[in-house]
């Protein structure tokens, strides 16, 4: 298993990052968390959690070891996958997810892509006693129109959703509110998919 890797940020996007370092690039997915935390950097040290699969073996990295921590306490809830996990970091920052298991707020974590209520009911039971309250990050990111309605849709397809849907919501969202962030975008996206 990787602890972490650090090298040169070759490319970065709100779900995804390919890290250069001996001459090779590391494609690892991210999520909107610490893609906000990474965001303009030259250089990045990422904590990995990697999944091997008969067909793919599939890095996730996370800007600090707390998000990673609770990375793999969600998906050791039974139902909760790797993807489901990492939407679940690009959707809720990890005090605002810590905040809803210990106060069992299941109607906050049913409004991630892929939660009902059964899982959230599922995530709370097995997590309660687990979690600790972790560190604030509130990073703000600032980017010109076209770079945020770019990256948002980007992030949004490579979490599977329809390109088309995608765009029709980020539009509404950017006109309700010009001055939104790629973080906020994406995650009022995620609860409007």
């Amino acid at each position: 298993m990787y602890e972490y890797i650090r090298g040169n940020i070759a490319d970065i996007s709100p779900a995804s990052i390919i890290i250069e370092t001996g001459g090779i690039g590391y494609f690892i997915n991210i999520s909107l968390n610490s893609y906000s935390q990474l965001s303009g950097k030259k250089e990045a040290k990422l904590y990995l959690h990697q999944i091997v699969r008969e067909d793919a073996h599939t890095l996730f990295g996370f800007a600090d070891a707390n998000e990673r921590e609770l990375f793999r306490n969600l998906i050791s809830v039974n139902g909760v996958g790797a993807n489901t996990a990492n939407m679940m970091l690009s959707s809720l920052s990890p005090d605002e997810l810590v905040a809803a298991v210990t106060t069992d707020n299941v109607a906050v974590l049913k409004g991630v892509k892929g939660i009902g209520a059964k899982t959230a009911q599922r995530i709370i039971i097995d997590l309660k006693d687990k979690l600790v309250k972790l560190p604030e990050t509130g990073q703000i990111l600032h980017a010109p129109d076209n770079t945020i309605r770019n990256e948002s849709l980007s992030a949004l397809v490579m979490l599977g959703f329809v390109k088309r849907d995608a765009e029709k919501t980020i539009t509404k969202i950017i006109q309700e509110q010009p001055e939104a962030t790629v973080e906020s975008v994406i995650k009022q996206a995620l609860k409007r998919l």
